[in-house]
């Protein structure tokens, strides 16, 4: 609940925890919450009136489809399961294949309760840095940790349109950049890196 909460405040957030621990559910249900425009009475966090266009990542394009592509749409390789995901089924209005991976959804196009379609795209790390140049993103929703320099380019994306972007991850990589740029407290002292480099 602080995580959601926090988003009202802040474009950036970290939702950091063990494995199975439900990251990736709470941020596959809040991006639901943003492509639909259907917050719920104790929502206190970011709030968008008007359709958005969304991106969720993750490490390769075969993990995106198993977790959040299973989690937002439904069961892969059976389209008639699609619907059954976080996305309720009535609200979703199509949806784009990927070439190269099969049962992957390269997008998905949501009905907004303001009468518009919502966009979300799959995308993921392996794609390298240049496939999140370009357009302006109202959410990105970065599924396990990703390089810095996507991170960054990401973030550019939400810039012009008060956007937001938050990872779901399991540091596993220790004290990465990325992890560092959420926990300064965690940055070594000055003298304690020195000490580390004799």
């Amino acid at each position: 609940m602080q995580f959601f909460g926090l988003g009202a405040i802040h474009n950036e957030r970290l939702l950091a925890g063990g494995n199975r621990s439900g990251k990736s559910l709470a941020g596959g249900y809040e991006m639901t919450l943003h492509l639909t425009g259907m917050y719920p009475d104790w929502w206190e966090g970011k709030t968008f009136q008007e359709p958005v266009n969304a991106w969720t990542a993750g490490d390769t394009a075969k993990s995106v489809r198993d977790i959040m592509q299973t989690l937002l749409l439904g069961p892969f390789g059976n389209t008639d399961a699609y619907g059954t995901g976080l996305i309720p089924g009535e609200l979703i209005h199509r949806w784009t294949n990927k070439h190269g991976l099969s049962d992957a959804v390269e997008s998905i196009y949501v009905k907004h309760v303001s009468g518009g379609l919502s966009n979300i795209q799959f995308k993921s790390y392996d794609q390298g840095r240049e496939v999140f140049q370009g357009t302006s993103q109202h959410v990105i929703h970065l599924d396990e940790e990703c390089p810095m320099e996507i991170y960054t380019e990401c973030l550019l994306r939400t810039l012009t349109v008060n956007g937001i972007i938050y990872v779901t991850a399991t540091p596993l990589l220790g004290l990465t950049d990325l992890m560092l740029s959420f926990m300064p407290e965690y940055m070594p002292a000055p003298e304690d890196f020195a000490k580390g480099l004799n």
